[in-house]
């Protein structure tokens, strides 16, 4: 049986979920949803465990949300080739910035990102579903008004929090080129769930050319911070890892 994941395009948590399962060849359907009807999906896939995307189904396994948790079930489904290292204290020092740059990047940078998407919500709904149904834009475009509340309370995606998410965007952006040092890797000599974590959750503002569903069209302030982060040793390190180690989709027909 042919592995599943529901996803979100766009989404840097979910372009994690993806780059690991490419990384490690694993063929897989993807199904994206309605925006909007993704929290049932995710909330049903995982019987009420988990409200977002991504949601994983392995072979033979029960549906997996959280892309931490994704990757984890994709390391022990096919181990080969490893995205955790099999050194203990390298393998901790992996995993613990795998969980710095979730928690402190990923949701920042989403906020961000969608505090200046979403004052001109009709022209980011066409182009975020430009690949989507046509009525699913309907859909959206007609449900506009509420969708931007939804956003901006579900994601703190606020002006007044526009400054905080700026920071800590930047502060993983300093931890990044600190950890790095002299290195081409974050931990060790090779490339690890620390790197492809790090190298994601950073899309799609830095968007590098093997990065799939990158958006055409984006405000300007997301333009400024993209050329902020790619003149920094960080942003060219990111599309290093892109060019290295995005590699060949593993998605299949459905």
């Amino acid at each position: 049986m042919t592995a599943t994941l529901w996803h979100i395009e766009l989404s840097n948590y979910n372009e994690k979920a993806r780059w690991a399962l490419d990384f490690k060849g694993i063929p897989h359907v993807r199904k994206a949803p309605l925006p909007g009807a993704h929290q049932a999906v995710a909330l049903t896939l995982t019987r009420g465990r988990h409200r977002r995307l991504p949601v994983a189904k392995l072979d033979g396994q029960r549906p997996v949300g959280d892309s931490t948790a994704i990757i984890a079930a994709a390391e022990a489904y096919q181990p080969e080739p490893p995205l955790y290292p099999s050194d203990p204290g390298e393998r901790a020092r992996a995993l613990a910035l795998e969980d710095f740059f979730d928690e402190q990047l990923g949701a920042a940078l989403r906020a961000y990102g969608w505090v200046h998407m979403v004052e001109d919500i009709h022209t980011s709904i066409d182009t975020l579903l430009v690949d989507h149904p046509a009525w699913h834009r309907r859909v959206m475009h007609a449900g506009a008004p509420a969708m931007q509340r939804i956003i901006r309370s579900d994601y703190g995606a606020t002006t007044d929090q526009a400054d905080e998410s700026l920071a800590k965007i930047r502060v993983a952006m300093d931890r990044l080129e600190s950890e790095l040092g002299s290195s081409d890797y974050l931990v060790g000599d090779r490339f690890s769930v620390a790197d492809l974590t790090a190298a994601s959750l950073f899309t799609p503002v830095i968007a590098p050319s093997e990065r799939p569903y990158a958006p055409s069209n984006v405000p300007q302030p997301l333009y400024d911070l993209r050329d902020e982060l790619e003149a920094r040793p960080g942003g060219q390190w990111v599309h290093e890892m892109y060019q290295r180690h995005r590699g060949t989709s593993a998605e299949v027909a459905a």
